[in-house]
């Protein structure tokens, strides 16, 4: 089934706390499928967003040419995504992210299943 789009994921919303490649690339291919993806990403930004190659106002290029270049990477696996920062580590950051995924959602991440425990006391982990 699909909505008014034409997209099969349409009215899905999936939170990305992903990193590295797969599960970037996994999100991508859910916002492609109509999903709204929200991006969780440190206070500092992702730091695919500092990695050559950078594309900007300039155009490509190894080095960053101005302010605004930006890694090829995030544009590439970062597209037709939402992103917003959190401090995860921050007693307020921890609440804004159970805020988040209070609401009806699908969640993507690609972090240790025990780390995953400091923002969710519900969330089941076996000991190793």
């Amino acid at each position: 089934m699909s909505g008014p789009s034409g997209k099969p994921l349409e009215g899905l919303v999936v939170l990305d706390l992903t990193r590295f490649l797969a599960g970037p690339y996994c999100t991508l291919l859910l916002a492609g499928l109509g999903a709204e993806v929200i991006r969780v990403e440190p206070p500092t930004g992702d730091e695919y967003r500092e990695r050559s190659p950078f594309g900007g106002p300039k155009g490509a290029s190894l080095a960053r040419q101005t302010a605004d270049d930006i890694g090829m990477t995030v544009l590439h696996r970062w597209r037709n995504k939402k992103s917003v920062t959190l401090n995860l580590r921050a007693p307020a950051g921890i609440d804004l992210f159970r805020k988040l995924v209070a609401h009806p959602m699908s969640s993507s991440r690609t972090i240790c299943p025990a780390r995953s425990t400091r923002w969710d006391s519900a969330t089941p982990c076996s000991k190793r």
